[in-house]
């Protein structure tokens, strides 16, 4: 049988911190009804070109929500 690695860096309290990060940030864009490769790509693209509060709030997911490029198909 083929062991899957779901959990693989969770033997760690770091590595906890980081899964949950993540999980979080994939269903609250799932929740705002974004595509969750084309959000996630997007915010790892325009995060270090941020330089204020402002900057970093147009990236929350619910303020992305309107963007077409980033919705989810309706499959």
């Amino acid at each position: 049988m083929h062991k899957r690695r779901n959990w693989l860096f969770t033997d760690s309290v770091g590595g906890v911190k980081a899964s949950a990060n993540l999980y979080s940030l994939i269903e609250t864009c799932k929740a705002n009804g974004l595509e969750p490769y084309h959000y996630l790509r997007k915010i790892f693209t325009d995060l270090p070109k941020a330089q204020t509060i402002d900057d970093l709030e147009a990236l929350l997911s619910m303020n992305l929500a309107s963007d077409p490029t980033l919705r989810r198909s309706a499959a």
